[in-house]
C-alpha cells in the first residue's frame, strides 16, 4: 500500500534532518495524472532537472528529491510562522524547473503523457496520510510561479491546521 511506503519515507526523512531544522515535514509530489514521468520516458526533462541540481551551490533548506515512476517528489520542511507557512525560494524554483522541464522535454522528444498534478502531502499525528491536489498542469501551460507558491503555502497551512485540530 502506497500510504505505508509514504509514511516510512517521511519518517526516514525526519530522522536525517539536521537539529536546526524547524517546521513540519511535507511531500510536494509532481505526479503524472496518468502514465508516468520518470527518467526512462522523460530523459530530456531529467537532463534539465539534473542540470539545475548541478548548478546549485548550497541549498537554502533541508530537502530530499525522490524519483518515482509516477513523477518526482520533494520532501521538505516548511517553515511555520505566525503569518502562515513559508516556502523557500529554492524549493519553489525547483518545482518550476520540474514543471517547465516536462514541456521542454516533450519538445525535444520525450514521450508525451497526460497532465501533471501538483500535490502536497503529510502525515497527521495519528499517522494518517492527508493530501491535497493543488493544481493540474497540462504539458504546455504557462507556469505561474507566484500562483503555485501561494497555493502550496495555503494548502500546507490548511493541512497543518487540520492536523492540529485532530
Amino acid at each position: 500500500m502506497w500510504e505505508e511506503t509514504f509514511k516510512r519515507r517521511m519518517r526516514e526523512f525526519g530522522k536525517h534532518a539536521p537539529e536546526i531544522v524547524k517546521g513540519d515535514p511535507f511531500s510536494i509530489k509532481i505526479r503524472a495524472a496518468s502514465g508516468c514521468f520518470h527518467r526512462e520516458h522523460s530523459p530530456e526533462a531529467y537532463k534539465i532537472i539534473d542540470d539545475y541540481f548541478s548548478s546549485l551551490s548550497e541549498p537554502e533548506c533541508y530537502f530530499k528529491f525522490e524519483e518515482h515512476e509516477s513523477g518526482p517528489e520533494i520532501l521538505v520542511y516548511l517553515a511555520i510562522t505566525t503569518a502562515g507557512v513559508t516556502l523557500v525560494k529554492s524549493i519553489i524554483d525547483l518545482i518550476v524547473v520540474i514543471l517547465k522541464a516536462r514541456s521542454e522535454g516533450i519538445k525535444k522528444g520525450d514521450r508525451k503523457n497526460a497532465s501533471l498534478e501538483l500535490i502536497i502531502r503529510k502525515t497527521k499525528r495519528n499517522d494518517e496520510v492527508v493530501e491535497e491536489k493543488i493544481i493540474r498542469i497540462d504539458p504546455f501551460d504557462l507556469i505561474d510561479k507566484q500562483k503555485i507558491q501561494k497555493q502550496i503555502e495555503k494548502s500546507a497551512k490548511s493541512l497543518i491546521d487540520e492536523k492540529n485540530n485532530k
